[in-house]
């Protein structure tokens, strides 16, 4: 494993619950974590459902003094960061401060602590407003918590490019591990469900009206209607393979073997979409050839438009229906910049378990020529899994992840640095 970025622990939280075995077992059966709203009143927008997490508690696991300080996005990045480095079995403390960084992705930052401080601001006055708006806000704040909880001080960031930072981050994350870091926490998480945050993501035009939660989200499906929303997100504890193994890691799930990333070109231009090329660039960075994927985790955007562009592009890269293709956040919602780690937890679970699990309520379309997995889970050996996001505004990321006990070629060609346009 010498040279590689392994993942040797996983803190999650989803609409599924919080910990890894609850979104398992749920993604497995394909629950449907997608409901009416319930953190306001959503009967004045056209949008209602979204999938929200249930019984989330903060005081139980943070202590008193964080609560005032924090978003709920950031409450839910420190429960998750606590569980991921317990499930590496690795107290911060064991790692020199400078050797540990945290890179983490956002899509809309704090934006409920915002809302609750433009009420104080507008009916009580600007006396009432928190020194805490400074920063419990900012997209950058969950790297900041985490690491001034953690002691950690070393190569620190984050990255904002939609749901496609997700994948970012993590790349970030595998190049600082590459460059002599021990040790890097790595994902995203999102907690955009307030009405202020409700209003901005309306504004995309790209989320899902229908009422009924069974059939709002629907991509590769004639149904397609948009994207449901939803909160959450993973958080990845990132090491050496060498490094890790001499520790006595207690587990390594798999590692970040690739990474590809492109922008669209401008619209109009009738050029492609650069999300063929990222994932060509992911293959090209992991040394695989196309025929040695067994899975793709899909970006699943639910448009009619851009489901075809995602279709158009794993058709010309694997080949029709050469390849199964999954989109499990159908029974949580769209996660932003959350919902990348949580598929790559997906994929390494899906290794473990041998097990690609179910693409929720959709009835996929023949004309969209993917093999995509519904109904229940399929049993598969699943040694290399890509794992697909894009961005609004032409980002496009794709990471393969693949079980470190497959022996595969030296990439032939240097990491992939960063988005190229096509």
């Amino acid at each position: 494993m010498n040279g590689t970025t392994v993942i040797t622990g996983i803190g999650i939280a989803t609409p599924h619950g919080l910990g890894i075995e609850d979104y398992w077992a749920a993604t497995l059966v394909g629950k449907n974590a997608i409901g009416r709203v319930t953190r306001f009143d959503p009967s004045g927008y056209p949008a209602t459902l979204a999938g929200e997490i249930d019984g989330f508690v903060a005081e139980e696991h943070l202590p008193g003094r964080l609560i005032p300080q924090t978003d709920r996005m950031t409450r839910l990045a420190l429960v998750a960061a606590d569980a991921a480095f317990e499930d590496a079995g690795v107290r911060p403390g064991d790692v020199a401060e400078f050797d540990m960084g945290v890179v983490t992705a956002s899509t809309a930052g704090g934006f409920e602590f915002g809302q609750n401080e433009l009420k104080k601001l507008w009916s009580q006055g600007s006396q009432y407003v928190s020194a805490y708006q400074s920063f419990a806000w900012f997209y950058a704040v969950n790297s900041g918590q985490i690491s001034i909880r953690n002691g950690m001080r070393g190569p620190s960031g984050v990255v904002v490019s939609d749901q496609a930072g997700g994948l970012d981050a993590l790349a970030q994350a595998r190049r600082q591990i590459r460059r002599g870091s021990a040790l890097i926490l790595s994902g995203g998480f999102e907690a955009p469900i307030c009405s202020w945050g409700w209003v901005a993501q309306l504004a995309g035009g790209r989320i899902s009206t229908s009422q009924d939660p069974e059939r709002a989200y629907l991509p590769f499906d004639a149904g397609a209607r948009g994207y449901v929303p939803g909160e959450g997100g993973a958080l990845i504890v990132l090491e050496d393979g060498e490094a890790a193994a001499r520790r006595g890691a207690r587990q390594i799930y798999g590692e970040i073997a690739g990474y590809g990333a492109t922008f669209d070109p401008r619209p109009g231009s009738g050029r492609e979409s650069g999300l063929r090329r990222a994932v060509e660039l992911a293959l090209t960075d992991a040394g695989l050839e196309p025929g040695e994927i067994d899975v793709v985790f899909a970006d699943a955007a639910g448009t009619p438009e851009l489901d075809r562009i995602e279709a158009d592009a794993l058709t010309a890269v694997f080949g029709a229906r050469a390849v199964p293709v999954t989109a499990p956040k159908t029974s949580t919602g769209r996660l932003y910049s959350g919902a990348a780690p949580v598929d790559v937890v997906a994929a390494v679970l899906s290794m473990r378990e041998g097990l690609i699990p179910p693409t929720t309520n959709v009835r996929p379309a023949p004309e969209y020529g993917i093999d995509l997995v519904t109904g229940q889970p399929r049993a598969a050996r699943v040694r290399a899994a890509v794992v697909i996001a894009r961005g609004h505004g032409g980002f496009n990321s794709a990471v393969v992840v693949r079980d470190t006990a497959r022996t595969a070629r030296p990439a032939p060609h240097p990491q992939s640095t960063g988005p190229t346009e096509e």
